[in-house]
Order: structure tokens, then sequence, then C-alpha cells
């Protein structure tokens, strides 16, 4: 039997080897041409930008895309949006280039930092990414020294881990943070102390790019992806309209809350409210969009109007109501504007957009002021509003009366034909009347006096 053993196992090779050694080509999808997912990062980086990032990635991994390509023209913007863009592009498992077309600054040069691969095009610059505090206003403001040096040293601890995530110099990143720190390059001085590191395409090439190129089709040949196929993300119209009102959000608030006011000093509802509630509408839309605002949001919103209506329109004078109704409006549309922990209903208080939601919210307020001083001076005179207003006084000189004058039964003496408690009806003489007392119960058959009259208002006392 021992004998046989060779020839039993050259004949199962024969057996088994053809079988697993069927031509490859045959194989379905071995010749598809790899796919390379493109996702712009485009003017300044902000939540409702964060939101398509998100959406691109999530694609790019649905669709098994062979390479994620990042092409870059921006100024930065938001610490805490460029984290979570470092984050995705950690949890992206194909190989992830950053091509920049033009600028990279600030947000921007994290961001590619913490990729493996990056091209630039000619022309192109990367770095200057030291913290900013921008006014409310507009501008820049003057940070404290603790507070600058706070900041300082949360973005240099993160532009060191995002450099160490792209396999890049840390100290490179850190130079483009600190100024003091300067950078060189063997003999070569790319930036002296004193200045932050800016690099051009050329400056780059070898240090930090690996490659100087026109275009990503021609950065794919370089990096061996000379057939792929490219697909760009494309940006939804909602998303568009979404980055529009994160910019133009106080215009929206003064809208929005103008047309309300001009609503409830007016009667009926016309084209104030309808523009009111149509610009409200955009503002929550498109800050939901972005990722900021949820249906939380606008529910508080919901609320916050219909107690000031009550407070307006059924209960008289101005009180609790009011004051809470206001404070919910104010509280929904700033918490509407501002970057929120996952499953946490506050804003973040150390979040860039926390400044701009206060910034927004003032410009708003404002704005509504104006409007509504404006409004209250001018759209009565106008063509036309004037046709609505009331111009002809209605007072009892004019010989207007509200209700039918009693003041003839003042001091007639009757009978209570039913049980006052403390209203019902008496007759006097021939004449039934709806009479009432100060509060007291008078019972059925008692005598009364009519002591006070006041258009149908008849108040009645025992006698």
């Amino acid at each position: 039997m021992k004998a046989y053993r060779p020839f039993i196992v050259i004949l199962l090779a024969a057996l088994i080897f053809p079988l697993s050694g069927k031509p490859a080509e045959i194989t379905p999808g071995s010749d598809k041409r790899p796919l390379v997912y493109q996702i712009p990062i485009e003017k300044q980086i902000e939540p409702a930008l964060l939101y398509v990032i998100r959406r691109g990635v999530t694609e790019a991994k649905h669709e098994k895309a062979a390479a994620v390509v990042f092409v870059m023209n921006t100024p930065g913007g938001g610490v805490n949006e460029a984290r979570e863009i470092i984050s995705l592009i950690g949890q992206i498992d194909v190989p992830v280039y950053t091509f920049v077309e033009k600028d990279a600054y600030s947000a921007g040069a994290i961001i590619a930092l913490s990729t493996r691969h990056i091209y630039m095009a000619p022309g192109s610059v990367i770095g200057a990414a030291t913290p900013l505090m921008m006014s409310p206003f507009g501008g820049i403001e003057k940070m404290p020294e603790a507070v600058e040096e706070k900041m300082t040293s949360a973005v240099a601890a993160l532009v060191r881990a995002a450099a160490e995530q792209g396999g890049h110099d840390p100290q490179l990143g850190e130079a483009m943070v600190r100024r003091e720190l300067g950078y060189t390059a063997g003999t070569n001085v790319l930036s002296k102390a004193g200045k932050l590191l800016t690099l051009t395409a050329s400056e780059a090439e070898g240090i930090l790019s690996e490659g100087t190129v026109k275009d990503v089709a021609a950065m794919l040949e370089k990096a061996g992806l000379p057939n792929a196929e490219i697909k760009i993300l494309t940006v939804t119209p909602a998303e568009k309209i979404a980055r529009f009102i994160a910019a133009f959000a106080p215009i929206l608030l003064m809208l929005g809350l103008g047309g309300i006011y001009i609503e409830i000093k007016t009667p009926g509802f016309g084209l104030p409210g309808i523009l009111g509630t149509a610009a409200l509408v955009l503002f929550f839309f498109g800050h939901h969009i972005a990722g900021l605002a949820g249906l939380e949001d606008v529910i508080l919103f919901i609320i916050g109007f219909a107690l000031l209506f009550i407070e307006v329109f059924v209960t008289p004078g101005f009180g609790v109501l009011g004051i809470s109704g206001i404070v919910l409006i104010l509280v929904s549309l700033f918490n509407a504007m501002t970057w929120k922990i996952p499953g946490h209903f506050l804003p973040s208080f150390n979040d860039s957009t926390l400044q701009l939601a206060i910034g927004n919210l003032a410009l708003g307020m404002v704005g509504t002021a104006v409007l509504g001083f404006f409004a209250g001076k001018y759209l009565p005179k106008s063509r036309i509003f004037y046709p609505m207003v009331l111009g002809q006084q209605t007072d009892r000189a004019e010989g207007f009366t509200a209700a039918h004058d009693r003041s003839d039964l003042l001091g007639k003496e009757g009978i209570a034909e039913m049980n006052l408690r403390p209203a019902g009806r008496g007759l006097f003489g021939s004449e039934r009347v709806n009479i009432l007392t100060r509060g007291e119960f008078i019972d059925k058959g008692s005598a009364v006096r009519v002591i006070e009259t006041s258009g149908s208002h008849i108040v009645v006392e025992k006698i």
C-alpha cells in the first residue's frame, strides 16, 4: 500500500489543480476600472460643509471606492468642524488623497495634514493655521494672552495629531500654528522664527507634497491610478441652500421676527405674516440640513410663539406668558445656530459657532426693531395699507356707542324674576331686563333696585 501512495498523491493533485486553476480572467469584475471618489472642500469650513463631507464619505464607503480625493480650496473655518472631518478621514479604510487646487489655509491645512497623500497644483499654498477669534460684528478680535495660549495649545495639539495620522512631520504642522518655532528642512529655512509656516507648491514638494500636478487626473496618474473612474460628489440644492442660509441667517431672522411683529400689530393675516413665516421656515430648514437645528428647536419655537400669541390676544396685559414666550423663541433661534455634542440639547460653549450665533441673533433683533419702527411709521401711509387703516374716530362725541344705553333704569325698583347667582333676570314694570349683583346672591321674588348702568351692564342690589 505504501508503494501506491505517491501515485495517489499525484492523481489527487492532477484532479484538484485543474479545478482551482481555472482562468482568473473569467472572475466577475476583474476588468472593472477602480472608482475614485472626489469630495470638494470649498469656501468656509462650517457645519453645513461638514454635513456634505460626511455624506460624501458615506457614499464612498457604500460604493466601495478604491480611493478618496479631497479637492481643497478654502480659507479655513471652525476648529471643531476640522476635528470632525479629521475623524471621518481616520475611518476611511482606502487611500486618501488631498489635492490643493488653490488655497489650504488654517483648518484646511490641518485637514490636509491628516491625509496620507498630498498633491498641489501650481501656484497653490498651504499653511497658516494659527487660531483666530472672530468678532460677532466682523473682523479679528484681540484675545487675552492666557486665552490665546490656551487656544493655540489646543490647535497645536490637533495639528500634531493630524500630521501623525497622515504620516507627516508633526513639527512641520506645529510651525503652521506657532510662529515662534520656525521650520528648517535640512539646510533650507522654510520659515524663520517669528513667522508662521506657509508653503507654496514648489516649497512643499518633497517635504509635505508628493508632487505638483495640474489636476486630479494628473495626480491619479502619478499616484498609480491612471485609468481610475472619477466620481465627483454632487452638492444637492438643499445643501447649497443650507450654506446660503448659514451666511444670511441675520437677514432671515430680521424678516421672520419683523414679519410676525407687524402681523401681530395689524388685523387678520396677510403678507407680513406669510413672509415672516416663510423666512423662519427657511431658517430652520437650512440649519437642520446643516446638522445644527433639530426638531426640538422647532417645537420650542412653536411653544414660545403660542405663549406670546396667548399673552397678546387672549389674556390682558403682559406678564409671565409673554416673557416666557419671548425667552423660548430666542433660545430656540440661538440653539438652532450652534453646534451641539450628539445626544445633548444645549450647545457646546467652546465651539466657534457660539460667537457666530450670538452675532447673528443680535443683528437679527436689531434689524427687527428697525423694521418694526419704519413699518409702524410709514406702512399706514402707503398705498397698499392705507385703505386698511381706520381714519375716522368712533367716539361718543361722534355719535358712536358700543352698546345700547340703559341709564334710564338707574334708581328704578323691580323684582328678581329668578335667583341671581349673581346674574339673572329682573322685572321692572312690564320690562324684563338681564341684571347682575356685585357678588351677592339674591333669591327669586326679592325686591331689587338698579344702582349702576354701563351700556347693557345693569347692576342691582337687594332692597
